[in-house]
């Protein structure tokens, strides 16, 4: 397979990662850093996705290590992929045994330099509204990547924060949608609840409803589930039998 076909099944891997289905943010992100070392000539790759802050971030490495550095990095807040996301650079490159980045990122640079890693690019996640993390490659050579294969690496990184921010508001949208066909459902239940409520003890509909809620208060209990239970049949006679009238003396 040439490097143009394996380019194409990247991306329309990454593209398939989330038609259908729940959001994999993961799954998505791993489909990126397994196809990008070899189609950018690096050694290894990792990814940082934190579009809502650090404290939600998604990390994905090529491979254990590499996963784990990562992840350090985000607590650490260093690193050329904290660099690269927090600045909204173009991008970063450095080698990794210089003193100038050994300063820069105290705790990251004898790491990767630990796991054999020489140099580093960070590329980063942009979307239509920021960046929404970095894509970071990683050699054991010290020499810096290619312009042809940063320009690549930043056409796949963009392409990941597109779809993965169009699959967000997509999943946004149907936890909303359910919500509000949730609380329509409860609403029907509970003008039903009111109706039969208001037959039965001949009351008005305001006045079932208060006698609803009262009862639901009384067994702490969500108002929609004892509504579900009077239309049903199920309720407490209390509730739904007729008012008993005092006798006329």
């Amino acid at each position: 397979m040439t490097r143009e076909q394996r380019l194409a099944d990247a991306f329309v891997t990454l593209a398939g990662s989330t038609a259908e289905g729940p959001l994999d943010i993961p799954g998505t992100l791993s489909v990126l850093v397994n196809h990008a070392p070899s189609l950018l000539g690096a050694r290894a790759a990792a990814v940082l996705f934190a579009p809502d802050g650090y404290e939600a971030a998604h990390v994905a490495g090529s491979d254990a290590d590499v996963s784990r550095l990562e992840l350090e990095a985000v607590g650490w807040r260093e690193g050329p992929g904290h660099d690269c996301h927090q600045a909204e650079k173009p991008g970063v490159q450095a080698t990794l045994d210089s003193l100038p980045n050994r300063q820069r990122w105290p705790h990251y640079t004898p790491r990767a330099l630990e796991l054999g890693y020489a140099s580093v690019a960070a590329i980063p996640l942009r979307e239509p509204t920021g960046t929404s993390g970095a894509l970071v490659l990683l050699s054991g050579e010290r020499h810096p990547l290619a312009p042809g294969e940063l320009a690549i690496g930043q056409s796949m990184a963009d392409f990941t924060a597109v779809i993965l921010k169009r699959a967000r508001e997509a999943d946004h949208s149907r936890t909303l949608t359910a919500q509000l066909e949730q609380a329509l459902t409860g609403r029907v239940i509970i003008e039903q609840a009111k109706g039969v409520i208001a037959n039965r003890r001949s009351v008005t509909p305001d006045e079932a409803f208060e006698l609803l809620r009262k009862h639901a208060r009384s067994l702490q209990r969500p108002v929609r589930d004892v509504a579900h239970e009077v239309v049903d049949g199920h309720a407490d006679p209390g509730l739904t039998g007729p008012t008993e009238m005092t006798p006329d003396v």
